[in-house]
């Protein structure tokens, strides 16, 4: 199990990305969260199989229909073994 930070910028916020990346994380079976940031980015933390990781992050380029996604910023982070689920928060 692998688990990574993700910060994602441009026009982010306001176009249902963090619905989006729940439904996303649950297609690939990732546990984490998203959240907005106060900088205007999103915020993401997700674990699971690499595979579903990397397909995950591959997605965040593109997003929701309105959003427009500047960058994708990932740092490798440690795994949380009692976080079950996707949430938004």
């Amino acid at each position: 199990m692998s688990a990574t930070h993700v910060s994602i910028y441009g026009e982010v916020q306001g176009v249902g990305f963090r619905a989006w990346a729940n439904s996303q994380a649950s297609k690939d079976n990732l546990s984490g969260w998203v959240r907005k940031a106060s900088d205007g980015s999103i915020e993401v933390f997700i674990q699971g199989e690499e595979e579903g990781i990397s397909n995950f992050l591959s997605y965040c380029w593109d997003g929701p229909e309105m959003a427009f996604v500047d960058d994708v910023l990932t740092h490798e982070g440690s795994t949380d073994l009692p976080i079950a689920g996707f949430r938004v928060i």
